[in-house]
């Protein structure tokens, strides 16, 4: 396959890939609210699974390729593109970001404290094998139950929880068969432009000579990010700036659990076989990223996200690209 045959693919896998992500997001709501979910979980977990669906697909997609690599590249890339790009564009063109939840910060630490998990194991031995990812999965088991004992201890007033029971009242008025029948369709979807963008990706990496994990880290992870942008974008418009900070926890929550997790069950990573670059370079742009989101956030002024802010938030992913590129030009 071409250069321009394999952009092509990656364009197509990527429109595919955003268009019925938008579509499960919604149908995934609306279905959660039958079973009478509190609006957190729903909006953290249900939701926050959704928005993670494109990397989760990609993921597994990769993995049954061979391709475990792009997989790991993707879950992290998304993590610091969630983080520098989504929330650094967010807060430069649509500031002031004002954060009223004392429940974010709780569910901030459960974040940050997850991503030493996978840390810890594919710095074992240097690999991600199939223990590795059933151990990440029961951590996602485990982390549902203590999100669901932080949503029991939080006010029903809490700015949060008002906004995202807002933001379902909407879904639950469409059509119940109707979301099951979205539903299907977009999954269906959602694995055709996987499928689309993966052959896409690998391509491009074998005419490039750039390895799996780089384009997992980049025009992979960027691209299933984009659903969030919008998510991102749509509630702060809304003045429901709280379900932005939370889509982005919940989508990183899934990221370092579900779609590092799933892929390692399928196809796991030989002793030995990480690119040592994933801890140095990658790993130390998501930690560094995230702590200093953290200080943002959770500073002793009013918790808001200035246009300063998302700028400083936007170079810092730049600088991590330009990092990138000179490991691919060295």
């Amino acid at each position: 396959m071409d250069i321009i045959s394999a952009s092509t693919f990656i364009l197509i896998g990527l429109f595919l890939l955003i268009y019925s992500a938008n579509r499960f997001i919604d149908a995934t709501a609306t279905i959660a609210l039958q079973f009478r979910i509190p609006p957190l979980i729903t909006g953290l977990v249900i939701v926050g699974f959704a928005t993670s669906a494109p990397e989760i697909i990609v993921g597994i997609e990769a993995a049954w390729q061979n391709k475990i690599d792009l997989a790991i590249g993707n879950a992290i890339g998304s993590n610091i593109a969630n983080i520098g790009l989504i929330l650094g564009i967010t807060a430069l063109f649509l500031s002031p970001i004002i954060i009223k939840s004392m429940a974010i910060k709780k569910i901030y630490i459960l974040m940050f404290l997850i991503m030493f998990i996978p840390l810890a194991l594919m710095k074992h031995d240097s690999n991600l094998s199939h223990y590795d990812g059933f151990i990440l999965l029961l951590c996602l088991v485990i982390s549902f139950f203590i999100l669901k004992k932080i949503a029991a201890t939080i006010d029903s007033n809490d700015p949060v929880n008002s906004q995202f029971s807002e933001e379902l009242l909407e879904a639950d008025n469409k059509n119940k068969m109707k979301a099951f029948t979205v539903l299907i369709i977009s999954l269906v979807f959602l694995l055709v432009g996987a499928h689309v963008l993966v052959l896409g990706a690998v391509a491009i990496a074998e005419r490039l000579e750039i390895s799996d994990l780089i384009i997992g880290l980049t025009i992979v992870a960027v691209g299933t990010s984009l659903p969030e942008i919008a998510a991102s974008a749509a509630s702060v418009m809304k003045k429901k700036a709280d379900i932005a900070i939370g889509n982005v926890i919940g989508s990183n929550m899934f990221n370092m659990l579900a779609v590092l997790g799933i892929p390692a069950i399928i196809q796991d990573l030989p002793v030995g076989k990480l690119d040592p670059d994933l801890f140095m370079r990658d790993i130390a742009a998501m930690f560094i990223l995230t702590v200093v989101l953290a200080i943002m956030l959770f500073g002793p002024k009013r918790v808001k996200l200035t246009r300063t802010k998302g700028a400083l938030l936007l170079i810092l992913f730049g600088l991590y690209q330009y990092f990138i590129y000179l490991d691919i030009a060295g």
